[in-house]
């Protein structure tokens, strides 16, 4: 943005509501505050919500609102801003963009404003990140995560190792800067023990990635079966949303169906697919292979059975999906007599007794589906620094550079190159926090997120 600009832009989504907001940042805030707005300069009281009618350059009242002024160095911007929250018709709203834009303001580029509060030092970068992942958050723990950001958690979280990282380029410059100095003799076991320790806290940052992928994308349940197991059933019954067509004719779903819920706090994908059996269509073929693969994709599978009917042989591939991944047992169709085969079906895996047709045992399944995300094997404490994907590919070139420093030091090779080797792992580090001179990945970064934020 070039210094000087003052920009504008709606902070709200368009549509009627009750109120809508117009937000303006920039130097020329605080004359509109006086001429749009009619006020005196004392009037207007620094980040106090004043009621004002706001006057179009041509004096012309456009609506009666309520205004609140930031000055610079204490705004979300850094910059002076200014917060008008007008009624929700996105015609007034438009006649006070456009009015604004007649006294030299320009409409802002997506993102823009939280661009500024970075490059205005309000914030680093994976702070400014965090306001779109809050924004886009579609469960109540991605929201925390996200706020936890906000908060500063994965700055923090970087400094501390940058912190570690230049501790040690320290010590080993200290023996090339000053090689005639009384320094004590040069000792490389420390060194290797602080990167060996580096190395171990970026693979543990590292995997949060995730984590994070589960709260912001949702946890993903596929239901497996043979045909006409109820499979669909039991997705229309948890849900609540006759989203799957129900027969008594086998073989009704060809394809996988995806739909989303809530268990408590936490967004789910369930995945309805086709029944797994042996067949010689190729169309029902084509379903089953895709069948198994969305159960190697699963967090959380779920293998329905007709309880009344007896055990099924399962196909041998199944096997190591139930290895690889939490797999429940639903034995559905829990209002007919239950088949004395149950008992030794899957007995190792735990198993839950339903009826999609009746509702009963929906709810205990739902509290075990529950206590399998919070078991800590999906979903980690909330303590946890959770990291995105661009933070998670500058933290692994970083740890490649530290483990080149580390293999140096114990080839005994000279520690000019080892140091050489951790300059570019901090270069690495300090692309999570924006501590990096790359325009093109700002823009990019920048212009996912929506205007007006």
């Amino acid at each position: 943005m070039p210094e000087f600009e003052t920009i504008v832009a709606p902070a709200t989504a368009s549509g009627e509501s009750a109120l809508a907001i117009v937000r303006l940042s920039g130097p020329r805030c605080g004359d509109i505050r006086i001429s749009a707005l009619k006020s005196r300069e004392s009037s207007l009281k620094p980040r106090q919500a004043v009621l004002a009618r706001y006057h179009n350059i041509k004096g012309t009242v456009v609506d009666h609102l309520v205004a609140i002024y930031y000055p610079a160095g204490n705004s979300f911007t850094g910059e002076s801003m200014l917060e008008l929250m007008c009624h929700g018709n996105p015609l007034i709203c438009q006649l006070i963009i456009e009015d604004c834009i007649e006294r030299g303001c320009r409409l802002a580029e997506p993102g823009e404003f939280s661009r500024l509060a970075f490059t205005n030092g309000k914030m680093d970068l994976s702070q400014a990140e965090a306001v779109a992942d809050l924004i886009h958050a579609r469960s109540e723990k991605a929201i925390t995560a996200a706020r936890k950001q906000l908060e500063g958690s994965v700055g923090e979280k970087v400094k501390m190792l940058l912190s570690s990282i230049l501790h040690t380029t320290a010590h080993l410059e200290a023996y090339i800067d000053f090689p005639e100095e009384d320094l004590p003799p040069e000792d490389q076991q420390g060194p290797k023990h602080d990167l060996k320790e580096l190395i171990d806290e970026l693979n543990q940052l590292c995997a949060t990635q995730h984590y994070r992928s589960l709260l912001n994308e949702g946890i993903r349940m596929v239901i497996l079966g043979l045909p006409n197991a109820g499979k669909s059933s039991l997705l229309n019954a948890l849900t609540g949303e006759n989203r799957v067509i129900v027969s008594e004719t086998p073989g009704t779903t060809r394809d996988y169906i995806s739909e989303r819920m809530m268990i408590g706090p936490y967004l789910v994908n369930f995945v309805d697919t086709a029944g797994i059996h042996e067949t010689d269509s190729e169309i029902e073929q084509a379903g089953i292979a895709r069948s198994l693969e969305q159960a190697r994709k699963a967090d959380i599978c779920l293998w329905v059975v007709d309880a009344s009917a007896p055990s099924p042989a399962l196909p041998a591939a199944l096997d190591q999906v139930f290895e690889a991944t939490t797999t429940l047992v639903v034995e559905n169709k829990s209002d007919l007599p239950r088949h004395s085969e149950m008992d030794e079906f899957l007995e190792t895996l735990p198993h839950f007794q339903v009826s999609a047709l009746k509702g009963s045992g929906l709810q205990d399944l739902r509290g075990e589906l529950l206590k399998q995300i919070e078991s800590g094997v999906l979903i980690p404490d909330e303590d946890m620094v959770l990291v995105s994907a661009r933070h998670a590919e500058a933290l692994e070139t970083a740890k490649s550079h530290i483990q080149s420093s580390l293999d140096l030091l114990q080839r005994d090779e000279p520690a000019e190159l080892a140091a050489q080797e951790l300059h570019l792992a901090i270069e690495a580090m300090g692309r999570i926090i924006g501590k990096i001179d790359n325009e093109s990945m700002l823009d990019e970064l920048f212009q996912s997120f929506c205007i007006g934020k």
